[in-house]
């Protein structure tokens, strides 16, 4: 598979993957555990949810720029 394609499969999957995580993420930082948690819980939580999605699309990313053969 040419580059160009991967890297075209890999946006697509990226934007899908990266707007149901945005969701989740936004549903359970309303959930009241973590509404009524203190400062410095919330703040790791905003720090580790809005970092979170690169590490599992650090593989696809990989892919994405791995050479032709």
């Amino acid at each position: 598979m040419r580059r160009r394609t991967r890297k075209f499969i890999g946006v697509v999957a990226m934007l899908g993957f990266v707007v149901f995580y945005a969701l989740a993420v936004m549903a359970l930082a309303q959930s009241r555990p973590i509404q009524e948690a203190s400062g410095l819980v919330l703040g790791l939580f905003y720090v580790i949810g809005g970092m979170g999605w690169i590490l599992p699309l650090m593989p696809m990313i990989k892919w994405m720029e791995r050479e032709d053969r």
